[in-house]
């Protein structure tokens, strides 16, 4: 599957965000915007329109309220997607890029509101599940977005996220024969950090170790959020939650005993297209 448009609006909405997590009034603007530039730019190149929002509008206390400004400006209602949704979803990408003949399925996916989690061995998951720990909802709970000097400190939020995961009882764990897949900015940001060259000469999958991950957070740490911007691999626009991001990578491949993971490009927008061609599709046709 390959994509044959895409554009980016880059809108950095979680700093529009109030102390009770509400989208202030420029964030409702630039959603506006940007669903509005887009629909304009691209409707005649597009049949069908799936607009959908994420964790930061999902999770917001005034979501229908920001939902219901975007429709009446645009003409596009978003809609919502649970974090099981995006959790089931995500699976479905992996599954279908890992190949047919990959067997158990461990998928780790951390966003910026929730941590999506999901396994199994068959085309849909067995478990799925989200937790309110993504990078950004770290970053914001631990005041993480500059450097931390205090060893003290990490280590209480370390403690903080293992006892999340603890408590999670019917919590996925990587199988010996099985495949570990992360599919994020978060994982794909540490694995280019931590290799600086994305895939090996062989061509083979990128892969994380916890290692890797661990050594991450020393160095992460240790700079602020411009310093973290010029590491290779990090976003400058991810630099001031990539910490929280390692932080929580870590803890969560602890918790799941994932010693490593294989780093796949697909998620929850591709799981969103692969379903959306299954449904459009006839029987007996094909996809190119």
């Amino acid at each position: 599957m390959e994509p044959v448009l895409s554009r980016k609006v880059r809108l950095q909405l979680h700093e529009t965000l109030d102390a009770t997590g509400r989208l202030g009034k420029s964030g409702v603007r630039s959603v506006q915007r940007a669903v509005a530039e887009t629909l304009a730019e691209d409707r005649e190149s597009l049949p069908e329109v799936y607009a959908f929002a994420t964790s930061v509008i999902r999770d917001a206390p005034n979501r229908e309220e920001v939902l219901a400004q975007v429709a009446h400006a645009t003409g596009t209602r978003l809609r919502v997607l649970s974090g099981e949704e995006e959790a089931r979803l995500a699976y479905v990408a992996a599954r279908h890029w890992a190949g047919t003949r990959a067997g158990s399925l461990l998928v780790l996916d951390i966003g910026g509101g929730t941590v999506e989690i999901a396994s199994g061995t068959a085309k849909q998951p067995r478990t799925v599940l989200s937790l309110p720990l993504g990078a950004r909802t770290v970053t914001r709970d631990w005041k993480l977005g500059e450097a931390v000097s205090s060893k003290r400190r990490l280590a209480e939020v370390r403690d903080h996220l293992s006892d999340r995961l603890t408590e999670v009882a019917d919590l996925p764990r990587a199988e010996p024969d099985g495949r570990v897949l992360a599919c994020s900015k978060t994982f794909t940001q540490l694995a280019r950090y931590t290799t600086n060259a994305g895939r090996d000469r062989s061509g083979a999958p990128q892969r994380l170790t916890l290692d890797d991950v661990r050594a991450a957070v020393g160095v992460l740490a240790k700079n602020g959020s411009a310093g973290r911007g010029r590491l290779p691999g990090i976003s400058r626009h991810r630099a001031g939650q990539s910490l929280a991001g390692a932080l929580v990578a870590e803890a969560l491949m602890e918790a799941c005993r994932a010693t490593s993971v294989e780093i796949s490009p697909w998620s929850t927008r591709e799981g969103l297209l692969l379903e959306r061609l299954g449904a459009l599709r006839p029987k007996g046709s094909a996809h190119r």
